[in-house]
């Protein structure tokens, strides 16, 4: 976790961090950082799906491997929702994007780099990002 010294001496921390987009040059994203509550929120959103997803895994039914599929994709769509706060600089069929409009019809590439990014201001691991 980063914190940054104000001209006051005492310590600040912003709960939120922007980053420029790579997949679309000019497109900037503000994303959570991560925080207890927060953490606690996020873990609660996704600890049912993901039970079920390692269920699913565990199958030998090709049925129940795309179930999997379609539950691990649920779960990004749950880190973007809870993560994404804003998007400058991209519009989606005429209209300024919000979170909710890059997830229902933005270019899949950038909710793929947004995901990413904020997995990894979640402290997740590489390995658990691709999960």
């Amino acid at each position: 976790m980063t914190s940054c010294i104000s001209l006051s001496g005492s310590a600040a921390h912003e709960s939120s961090a922007w980053f420029d987009a790579e997949t679309y040059p000019g497109v900037r994203f503000r994303v959570a950082r991560i925080s207890v509550a927060r953490r606690i929120e996020l873990a609660r959103k996704i600890r049912e799906i993901g039970r079920k997803v390692e269920f699913l895994e565990a199958g030998k039914d090709p049925r129940e491997k795309l179930e999997a599929a379609v539950l691990t994709a649920e779960i990004d769509r749950v880190y973007l929702e809870w993560g994404l706060e804003e998007i400058q600089a991209l519009t989606i069929d005429g209209d300024a994007a919000t979170p909710a409009a890059l997830i229902e019809k933005g270019p899949l590439d950038l909710a793929k780099e947004m995901l990413g990014r904020i997995k990894r201001e979640c402290g997740l691991s590489e390995e658990q990002r691709k999960n």
